[in-house]
């Protein structure tokens, strides 16, 4: 099947006992045995150790991603922290992006640091500045492209090459473009991480996390830490993501042709200073964009003329778009990372990597293009 039929189709069929189309919600504590000897014949026994619903929406990412089985957690920082837990002990050493989402920068720096275990963060869009920072005891790469919020991209191969070099393991963060735009599996990547609460959801709806992995070993890795630690995806999130899921193609598909229309209004207003989207020809990267993604997706940021001030103007004023956190939904949001997602990273550090105070950043949803447009040009006339 193709991407379009699997997104529907796959990891799923009807219910057995009834016919239903959809997947049941087994919304149950536990699982009656038929006997001691037969003890899991019928695969479940307990829903922190794995539930019908949930292994219904990890088949579905599976064959999505292209890899050998996927963990669904409850929150997409729950699968950063245990992925790290499976592969990271004390003396170890990672080497984590250096533009990143604020949460992944406060587990690094003040959580699983107190447990012996190193970090640096790389400017991951350099793999030579990567290949600088490896050590002895480098353990993990974790490669976050297009990154939250600077829209940095990294070279999945090429960085796949410097980890499997040093004997490491390669996790890359592919919320931003999903599986439909970027197979970070095939360019090399160990892992692909998502947090679900964003495109594969799309609605704003739940929070939860995935990670795909490209080999059974590793994921018996992880899925031994997501047992210990109780991490687990609930029945009735994994059963609204995989409706989600059904229409992920066609959302991303609409959502970044607004997007680069978007982009295209704001790099030429006269009170825009600078735009960043993976799509736009000024941008950068635009050749590695096109080379490892069939789409530039939804995401972008801009600087408006006037800097912090006339920025938080806009964002206050703004109409049809909404000021709130998170990103990948049917809605437009607009953010102030500095303020919202990435407030746990000192100024300093911001500053350094490019999360400037007047950066606004963009969800682009599925709304007529006409009125997203014509709300951002009666915003920034207002500024």
């Amino acid at each position: 099947m193709r991407f379009r039929s699997k997104q529907i189709h796959a990891g799923v069929s009807p219910d057995p006992t009834t016919g239903a189309i959809l997947t049941p919600i087994f919304q149950s504590t536990t699982f009656v045995q038929e006997s001691v000897d037969e003890y899991l014949s019928k695969g479940y026994s307990y829903s922190r150790s794995g539930n019908p619903t949930v292994r219904a929406l990890e088949n579905k990412l599976t064959v999505l991603e292209g890899g050998a089985d996927t963990i669904c957690f409850g929150t997409g920082m729950s699968a950063v922290t245990c992925t790290m837990l499976a592969f990271l002990s004390a003396g170890d050493h990672a080497i984590i992006s250096d533009v990143a989402y604020g949460g992944t920068y406060r587990l690094c720096t003040k959580v699983l640091n107190r447990f012996g275990i190193e970090f640096s963060f790389a400017d991951t869009s350099n793999p030579d500045d990567v290949q600088a920072r490896v050590q002895k005891n480098t353990k993990l790469f974790l490669t976050e492209t297009p990154a939250n919020p600077t829209m940095k991209l990294s070279d999945i191969a090429a960085i796949s090459e410097i980890s499997k070099e040093a004997g490491a393991i390669h996790v890359v963060d592919n919320t931003f473009l999903t599986p439909y735009f970027q197979k970070a599996l095939d360019l090399g990547a160990d892992l692909s991480l998502h947090s679900t609460t964003k495109y594969f959801d799309g609605h704003n709806a739940t929070v939860g996390g995935a990670v795909i992995s490209k080999t059974a070993e590793l994921d018996e890795q992880i899925r031994f830490i997501q047992n210990s630690t109780g991490s687990i995806m609930s029945p009735m999130v994994a059963w609204l993501t995989l409706q989600g899921c059904k229409t992920l193609s066609i959302r991303m598909e609409q959502q970044s042709a607004n997007a680069m229309a978007i982009a295209k209004f704001l790099e030429s207003h006269p009170k825009v200073k600078q735009v960043a989207y993976p799509g736009l020809e000024s941008f950068s990267q635009h050749e590695l964009a096109k080379k490892q993604a069939s789409g530039f997706g939804a995401m972008m940021w801009f600087e408006v003329k006037g800097g912090l001030q006339a920025g938080k103007q806009l964002m206050d004023s703004i109409e049809l778009w909404t000021l709130a956190e998170n990103l990948g939904s049917v809605e437009s949001l607009v953010t102030h990372p500095v303020t919202m997602t990435h407030a746990a990273v000192e100024e300093a550090e911001r500053i350094r990597v490019g999360i400037i105070d007047g950066l606004v950043r963009l969800s682009v949803g599925l709304e007529d293009v006409e009125d997203l447009i014509e709300a951002l040009d009666k915003a920034l006339e207002s500024v």
